[in-house]
């Protein structure tokens, strides 16, 4: 017969099983979902929205509306980074990489963008300077996260960011176009891919658990 001492023995062990993999589980657990929308959409209305400046006013003001990217993204992302690890107190080190790549990406655009600004080039090429460095973001998250569909996309941003070029004189709004697609292809597109598969994976182990 088991004894009482036996069976809360067997109850505790049963509990530190339950623990250990639940923390194993949680290590595992893919955050950040929502980073993506965090410049995806900014990204995409800010430049819209100069380029709807530029079309009706053609000022010098409006090719700096651009600077509303960083300044509507960057909390947006401290947000969210504050809701996820709320959520699970941890960040793997993959987590920590994609992070860092990302403020470094968002660092060297409005570094590059002030620079093109003040040098009087910023209508040359700035647009296909960011969109090259989104793709490469996007590209490098999908192959850190092992997520395909992001890689696939920032190939596909990558890819058109030197067609801005082609948009120089008094075309060169349009390249404006060019780089809100991009941000489409590369953040919001992808965005909403990796938010699915984010919460699909979720909703499976918190089935495994119960």
């Amino acid at each position: 017969m088991i004894t009482a001492e036996q069976s809360s023995l067997q109850s505790e062990e049963l509990d530190i099983i339950k623990r250990t993999r639940s923390e194993v589980m949680s290590r595992k657990e893919l955050t950040g979902e929502n980073l993506f929308f965090a410049w995806g959409y900014p990204t995409a209305i800010v430049l819209l929205l100069e380029f709807t400046a530029l079309m009706f006013w053609n000022e010098d003001w409006c090719a700096w509306l651009w600077v509303g990217i960083p300044l509507i993204g960057g909390p947006l992302m401290t947000y969210f980074l504050n809701e996820d690890y709320e959520r699970t107190h941890r960040r793997t080190l993959e987590q920590n990489v994609v992070l860092m790549m990302w403020v470094f990406i968002g660092f060297a655009s409005c570094l590059g963008g002030t620079t093109m600004g003040f040098a009087d080039v910023f209508d040359k090429c700035y647009c296909m300077y960011q969109g090259l460095l989104i793709g490469l973001g996007c590209f490098m998250t999908g192959i850190i996260l092992h997520f395909r569909p992001k890689t696939v996309c920032g190939i596909i941003a990558s890819a058109l960011s030197p067609v801005a070029l082609f948009f120089q004189g008094d075309l060169w709004p349009w390249q404006l176009i060019i780089a809100a697609a991009i941000a489409v292809i590369a953040l919001i597109i992808p965005g909403h891919l990796f938010r699915n598969y984010v919460k699909k994976q979720r909703n499976n182990r918190n089935g495994e658990c119960i």
